[in-house]
């Protein structure tokens, strides 16, 4: 009894619980390509929620050039088209939570709870998750992925890149 105690006291006896209390949780891969080109710059990429009517739900991610001096980086986000038209121009960034630097080529895997990244104001229903991604000297390419939310049971869904991006995974769980 008395290491129960000392645990809860120490908050080790409640982590399950609290973990199973945190809701359901997006994670998404997304496949950032080595291109075989003479210049090769990294990507912009957006990644958000959309509502079937394509209207943005969330914005979960944002990569851009926060390295340029005078904050030039910003100017370039309109390349990410579908992204800036569908609100990414409302948006002030950088946006605490949602914007950082471009990445690497490699896999990179993203974690968003539905607290914490907006997910938990999203209305039970069919949704998409979009990656968009715009590369200077480069081109565009935009993926979606289906899912249900909330999850009632663990779902999984992909889309495949053609040549801005590689595979997107997208894994639920409730």
């Amino acid at each position: 009894m008395r290491i129960a105690s000392s645990l809860a006291l120490l908050g080790l006896a409640t982590a399950p619980i609290a973990a199973a209390q945190a809701g359901p949780e997006l994670a998404v891969t997304v496949e950032v390509p080595q291109l075989p080109v003479a210049e090769y710059h990294r990507p912009y990429v957006a990644i958000w929620v959309e509502r079937p009517d394509q209207q943005t739900a969330a914005n979960l991610s944002v990569w851009y050039d926060l390295g340029m001096r005078n904050r030039e980086g910003e100017k370039w986000l309109k390349d990410l088209r579908q992204w800036w038209r569908r609100g990414g121009r409302a948006l002030q960034v950088p946006v605490d939570g949602v914007t950082g630097a471009t990445r690497a080529p490699g896999r990179h895997t993203l974690r968003f709870d539905a607290a914490r990244s907006g997910l938990s104001t999203l209305e039970p229903g069919q949704y998409n998750l979009v990656v968009e991604a715009a590369r200077e000297v480069g081109g565009r390419e935009m993926l979606r992925v289906p899912f249900q939310w909330p999850p009632a049971a663990p779902q999984t869904g992909a889309a495949q890149g053609s040549h801005e991006l590689g595979a997107i995974t997208v894994q639920l769980t409730p």
